[in-house]
């Protein structure tokens, strides 16, 4: 952000400042990325300069880059080119039905027909990408000018109502999802227009009671990070980063002490949040031995709240009304809506460490939330915990925008709410954008990113080619939404007459429940100039915010199809993405620098294949619903289209890459074989393709700002979840076609970080653990075959005795004149050993997960692999010595080797 930008006195300086700032965001790409055209560029400068912008005087707030031309014509180009070379291989194939096994042949040529289409819809999502750049001056000083009081009564910025949801304290790290909160309570946003709804889905008096203490040490961390305008704004990763950026606030003589003095308030916050495990069970031990409480012992041992009562969740010691599944509606307004005007705070004390005398210390508006479970509901996990938070805070704060976070993220980039707003106030697609979508960033990765956590081929390259069609789809965090959308209301480009929740009102029982309060809410929830309104919580809507947090409000209901996040699917974000798409609203991409929001991700391999067995499960359980994409009206986007079917079929590829990676049992079976001729032929097509597919790919990482390792990486994760979870991710799906229940999705456990409470542990510790599970069988029978293969190959060298200058003869393509080879032999015999090599590299980092903690040393796998090889080559050696006679070598001699180069691989198709 430029700040003054608004106080400038001469325009031109302005329009200069404010088209700096838009390369300031982009300055890492302006080699490979240009502004779309230059009549754009004048149009921003005019509106910049002379105040207004577009049809209806709001400014043009975001710039919109494509891909020079020097890199996409010849990406294109080679993705054209590869096209008919995949086109022209089958012709040739279907011309040549020449091979050893016909059954063989039939189920390469589907597979790899498979693979050509799989290929073809990915990259049909990545032919136009478009990076849209937002400019946050211009926001300010059209909608928050200086002036007033960061947030005042002369802001005009739309009102945002933050979820943030959680379920378990331990396997989310309470002091984790804490931190979230606090970097959302001290944003750089106008206190009293953004309001945070806290959805604690296990109704943990530990989640109730941290809520609290952050609540109180938020009154002094969030004025210190206005007064020095600190980044990020979470404190465990604020006081863990390196204080080497320049200094951005006020204060410069008061920030090292006010800094050191915050720093020890937030260990002792640490302090009291880690003791609340030991705190809430003691209490309620010595209440329950006493017997006194405030409301009676009833016999069961109840879990006590501070104040000596009954907590109405989950007991510690579950009790009927008081467990996992069945306890009562919790909805408490923890911090009031904060006034329009600013509210000074105090020169330091003793009883104050920091002067805040001019510094706004309003907190904005805080609700905790534990919705109401009851046997004999499907509580539908996080889509119907985030329905109850749309529902209680339409009757609170009600306001036009919403934003989500896992429990886990926090705000990085305390400017990331205007960037969203920068989308969705714009002249031009502004009001048809039904969410703003930021990519996902992790802290506490390994370094190397072992099990592609960051997926950054995803994010970078896949999320920006859909950004130039109908936009990314939805990721499940760190997304803007327009509340009336999310009700099901169609985008203004569809609705002749302009009302946007017109429709909304036709049966508003059937659609939205009985709540009238609720009902009367939807006219405004369009309204985005609407200043902010929070009613004062009397019985009669702490008696409506109960009601709509109950199981049973939605009963007959739209809840969770037409109106909120959608239902009965493992994947519900994906999904709820593409039914504001099929209605044809927009959605945008926004990556900032630094990034706007940071979370954990699993770095343990089992957790992590649990995670993609979720994703690939609930995407091919989309394929198989009525949300399929093949379904969809005309409102959808074609190539939005492709690309959603696209998501949603990938796993398929896992039945033939899992038949291809076992095939090099050949190998161990004697005669020669070829599942194509004639192989010389073959192998051409073969090679042309890969060797197109890796340069485009090389491309490709030029123009979304990859590096090699991110390239290697995604190839390799890519391959690990094809042989093990993809398979299993098709099983749930055929079960579920059938009318069983599928597999179980177990819910992804977040790392501890290796600081505050568990400082004591081995930084990334679940790297290293080994947590057996049938995922990871297929795979490790998939590098037992090919390491197998390898060993059978050596073995045949040893016992027929080849020299170096065989080996180089038969490298050459000459034929061997000892045993007769011909060049198809010698091509079967290097392709096989190339394929098998190959695939042992992309399974590489599972290799290493398995070795557990012998895995930080990576030189013992290849020690232990070498190892591996000779055992098998001395034992193929002396069963050949046992079967074939001195003199004799019959099938298994070098001229019977297996041409299992013949393998049919696709040209490289194998990666979505």
């Amino acid at each position: 952000m430029i700040s003054g930008i608004g106080h400038s006195s001469f325009p031109e300086l302005r329009v200069s400042s404010l088209l700096w700032s838009f390369y300031m965001v982009s300055s890492k790409d302006t080699k490979y990325w240009v502004p779309v055209d230059d009549e754009e560029s004048v149009a921003v400068a005019v509106a910049a300069a002379k105040g207004r912008g577009g049809e209806d005087n709001r400014p043009l707030l975001y710039r919109t880059f494509k891909v020079t031309g020097m890199l996409l014509h010849p990406y294109r180009l080679l993705n054209l080119a590869r096209l008919i070379i995949i086109v022209q291989f089958f012709i040739w194939r279907i011309r040549h039905r020449d091979s050893d096994s016909m059954v063989l042949w039939w189920i390469t040529v589907v597979g790899d027909f498979w693979f050509g289409v799989s290929w073809l819809l990915n990259q049909a999502s990545k032919l136009n990408p478009i990076r849209r750049v937002p400019n946050l001056a211009l926001l300010n000083q059209h909608y928050d000018p200086p002036g007033g009081g960061g947030g005042g009564s002369s802001s005009q910025l739309p009102c945002v109502d933050v979820f943030i949801n959680t379920v378990d304290p331990v396997d989310e790290p309470v002091l984790c999802t804490m931190n979230s909160v606090l970097s959302i309570l001290a944003t750089d946003y106008p206190v009293d227009r953004h309001a945070t709804y806290f959805s604690d889905d296990g109704g943990s008096l530990v989640h109730y009671e941290a809520l609290l203490e952050t609540a109180r040490f938020a009154a002094l961390w969030t004025p210190f990070c206005r007064k020095h305008r600190v980044e990020p704004r979470a404190p465990e990763s604020y006081f863990a980063a390196k204080a080497d950026a320049p200094y951005a606030g006020d204060a410069p003589g008061e920030f090292v002490d006010d800094r050191r003095r915050v720093r020890q308030e937030y260990e002792e916050f640490k302090a009291r949040v880690d003791a609340l495990f030991t705190a809430i069970p003691q209490r309620s031990s010595e209440a329950n031995g006493r017997g006194d409480a405030k409301d009676g012992g009833g016999g069961a041992r109840a879990t006590y709240m501070a104040d000596g009562t009954h907590w109405p969740g989950t007991w510690i010691e579950p009790a009927e009304n008081h467990k996992k599944g069945q306890h009562a509606a919790i909805v408490q307004v923890m911090l009031h809506h904060p006034g329009d005007e600013p509210e000074l705070g105090t020169p330091a004390s003793s009883s104050s460490p920091l002067d805040l005398s001019a510094v706004d210390v309003r907190l904005p508006m805080l609700v905790y939330i534990a919705r109401e479970k009851r046997p004999g509901y499907d509580h539908q996990k996080k889509a119907g915990a985030m329905n109850v938070q749309l529902r209680v805070s339409a009757l609170l704060s009600n306001a036009p925008f919403i934003i989500n976070f896992d429990g886990d993220h926090y705000i990085n980039n305390s400017g990331a709410f205007r960037a969203a707003m920068c989308f969705m106030l714009d002249a031009r697609h502004g009001d048809d954008t039904a969410f703003v979508q930021f990519p996902q960033r992790f802290d506490d990765v390994d370094p190397t990113d072992r099990y592609c956590n960051h997926n950054r081929v995803f994010f970078d390259a896949t999320l920006l080619g859909l950004n130039g069609y109908q936009g990314p789809s939805y990721v499940g965090t760190g997304c803007m939404f327009r509340r009336a959308a999310l009700y099901g209301a169609d985008p203004p480009r569809w609705q002749p007459d302009g009302g946007s929740t017109s429709k909304l009102l036709d049966s508003p029982r059937a659609r939205f429940g009985g709540s009238m309060p609720f009902i009367n809410s939807l006219p405004l929830a369009a309204h985005q100039e609407r200043p902010p309104v929070a009613p004062p919580v009397d019985e009669r809507l702490a008696a409506e915010l109960a009601d709509v947090a109950t199981c049973a409000y939605e009963d007959g209901t739209e809840w969770g199809d037409g109106v909120g996040w959608v239902y009965n699917i493992a994947t519900e974000d994906v999904v709820t993405g593409f039914r504001l798409h099929r209605k044809g609203w927009r959605s945008m991409y926004c990556a900032m620098e630094p990034d706007a929001f940071r979370g954990t991700a699993p770095v343990n391999l089992t957790e992590r294949l649990y995670q993609i067995l979720r994703w690939s499960g609930g995407s091919l359980d989309m394929f198989c619903s009525r949300n399929c994409p093949l379904l969809a009206g005309r409102r959808l986007h074609a190539m939005q289209r492709v690309a959603y079917t696209n998501m949603t079929i990938y796993p398929i590829s896992a039945a033939f890459i899992f038949a291809y990676d076992l095939l090099p049992l050949m190998w161990l079976s004697g005669g020669e074989f070829y599942i194509q001729k004639p192989f010389q032929t073959y192998a051409m097509y073969l090679f042309v393709g890969i060797a197109m597919m890796e340069v485009s790919g090389m491309v490709e990482i030029k123009w979304a700002g990859l590096t090699l390792l991110d390239w290697c990486r995604n190839e390799q994760f890519y391959m690990i979840g094809a042989t093990g979870v993809y398979p299993a991710a098709v099983l749930h799906s055929l079960l579920r076609l059938v009318g069983l229940k599928g597999l179980p999705f177990k819910l992804t456990s977040k790392p501890v970080s290796a600081s505050g409470g568990a400082a004591a542990r081995e930084r990334f510790a679940e790297l290293y653990d080994v947590q057996w599970a049938p995922l990871l069988v297929p795979t490790v029978l998939v590098i037992a075959v090919n390491v197998a293969a390898i060993g059978a190959a050596a073995g045949r060298a040893v016992a027929f005795g080849w020299s170096f200058a065989q080996v180089a003869g038969a490298a050459a393509g000459t034929r061997v004149a000892a045993f007769g080879w011909a060049f198809a032999q010698v091509a079967g015999a290097a392709g096989g050993l190339l394929f098998n090599v190959w695939v042992l590299l992309l399974l590489y980092p599972f290799a290493l997960g398995i070795m557990g903690r012998w895995s930080k040393r990576p030189w013992l796998l290849f020690v232990l692999l070498v190892a591996v090889l000779v055992a098998i080559a001395s034992a193929y050696v002396a069963v050949l010595a046992v079967l074939a006679p001195a003199g004799s070598v019959g099938a298994f001699g070098p001229g019977g080797w297996p041409g299992v180069g013949a393998i049919s691989i696709s040209p490289a198709s194998w990666w979505i």
